[in-house]
């Protein structure tokens, strides 16, 4: 039974992580600080230490050098972003963003776990970046067993992920919201030479325009207001693994001409500096959108294009998908029953119906999302096509990535009140409109109290298109 350590000076934090790892079959111990951890466990002797970056005392971090043959990952909020990538530059082998959800932390842990054996069946000498075969002899890191599908259409992308994992190929990722894009972009890591380095995941809508560049490269220091010291860029502290950029499609111009740059020269240049720096990276990419179209409007540069669309992998929505509906909802349920002390759930023959007959507009996410809610609901053993709620209006029940922005949907509610008797989405329509002419995206979003990447679900929900670029 791999042994886990976690050090967090939270204790509703470090409680919740304690009892989620425990009930997946993990041995836990757990710290507040890194000189607790020290003075109640020797950190070298566990499987995995998952420790905050910011504690009392000694910084998380500090754990690399004192457990060195330890895999640490690294939780820290989104403020603290730039941090994160600094720790996996000092040797953490992930990091995940706070808050996070139960699944996400059991699939990083998983991830890591899966990767250790191989670390620790090396001698002397230092494990080789790959032989050409990727880390496909390890079962856990077939796509397989990281994506569901016995579907043709799903089989096929597990083939082509084989095939193109090993490869420094760059690859295109094409599906709708809620497909499981960055699951295929972590299936194509893991399998490939590069599966012992860190692989850095950036959804580029949801940072902020002023920001991106700084994010993406780096900055050094007095560059530009606030930048009180230089900092390592994703894709710098992505220098021998792999980078997913998810939602390609919401770089702006400037980025994307940056990023053009590393893709043809292996190399960036900071924020604010004269000078280039290599980088080794495997990139992936990811979009909902159409690029090829969006180049023909000048919304996206054509040579970048075809610098990322040298080999596409086309996720299949799951209407597509029909014989995989109900094998994904099992799982689903046997998870959620599971994380919620409801191990006996079942489904009734009307609700595996009713799920066989939705169109999923929100796809495995949807999906997923339904069954965790008829599980909180359910009162019996039972889910019933009312639990799921496949029919009603719930406006964005079903996409509840726009709901993790905090009060968001209170800041909406306020805001129609006060206009009339609008429905939210009635608001939201009306709003973008009358304001996307005369607004930036990043505007629309704050004004909105919504992040930039709620703002394009929403409109890919609603069909309310873009403005076309000014080519600023």
């Amino acid at each position: 039974m791999p042994r886990i350590l976690i050090v967090e000076d939270e204790e509703i934090i470090r409680s919740a992580v304690r009892k989620l790892l425990t009930h997946a079959g993990y041995e836990v111990a757990d710290a507040g600080s890194v000189e607790e951890a020290e003075e109640n466990h020797d950190p070298t002797r566990f499987d995995l230490i998952i420790s905050d970056l910011r504690l009392p005392g000694a910084p998380g971090t500090e754990l690399i050098r004192r457990a060195p043959d330890t895999p640490v990952l690294i939780m820290t909020s989104y403020a603290s972003l730039r941090s994160a990538v600094d720790s996996m530059k000092m040797g953490a082998v992930e990091y995940i963003a706070k808050p996070f959800d139960h699944d996400e932390m059991l699939e990083a842990v998983e991830s890591i776990l899966a990767r250790k054996p191989q670390e620790s069946s090396a001698t002397d000498e230092k494990p080789e970046r790959g032989n050409g075969s990727g880390t496909s002899s390890d079962p856990d890191s077939d796509p397989a067993a990281i994506m569901y599908g016995h579907c043709d259409a799903m089989q096929r992308v597990f083939t082509l992920i084989r095939k193109v994992a090993p490869t420094e190929t760059t690859v295109l990722i094409q599906g709708e919201s809620g497909t499981g894009k960055e699951l295929a972009a972590r299936a194509l890591h893991l399998m490939s030479p590069r599966a012992l380095r860190p692989l850095i995941s950036v959804n580029c809508a949801a940072i902020p325009e002023s920001l991106i560049e700084s994010e993406l490269f780096g900055h050094e220091k007095g560059s530009f207001t606030g930048a009180v010291s230089a900092r390592t860029g994703l894709i710098e502290a992505a220098d021998g693994g792999s980078l997913f950029l998810d939602e390609i499609g919401e770089l702006p111009a400037e980025a994307q001409a940056r990023l053009l740059r590393v893709l043809q020269e292996g190399e960036i240049r900071r924020v604010g500096s004269t000078q280039s720096r290599q980088v080794d990276v495997r990139m992936i990419a990811a979009t909902h959108r159409n690029l090829k179209a969006m180049t023909r409007t000048g919304e996206f540069r054509e040579d970048l294009f075809y610098r990322l669309n040298v080999m596409q992998v086309r996720i299949p929505p799951l209407r597509e998908r029909q014989s995989d509906i109900l094998g994904l909802a099992q799982r689903f349920l046997k998870r959620q029953g599971e994380k919620m002390g409801k191990p006996d759930l079942n489904l009734t023959p009307e609700a595996m119906r009713a799920l066989e007959r939705h169109r999923w507009p929100g796809n495995v996410r949807e999906l997923e999302n339904a069954i965790e809610r008829a599980t909180i609901l359910c009162d019996n053993d039972l889910i019933t096509p009312s639990l799921l709620d496949l029919d009603g209006e719930g406006g964005d029940v079903n996409i509840p990535e726009s709901l993790v922005e905090g009060n968001n949907e209170q800041t909406l509610s306020r805001e129609a009140e006060a206009t009339s008797d609008l429905s939210l989405e009635d608001y939201f329509q009306h709003f973008v409109l009358e304001n996307q002419d005369r607004m930036s995206e990043t505007e629309l979003a704050q004004k909105l109290g919504i992040s930039r990447k709620s703002l394009w679900e929403r409109r890919q929900r609603l069909g309310i298109p873009r403005k076309k670029s000014s080519g600023n």
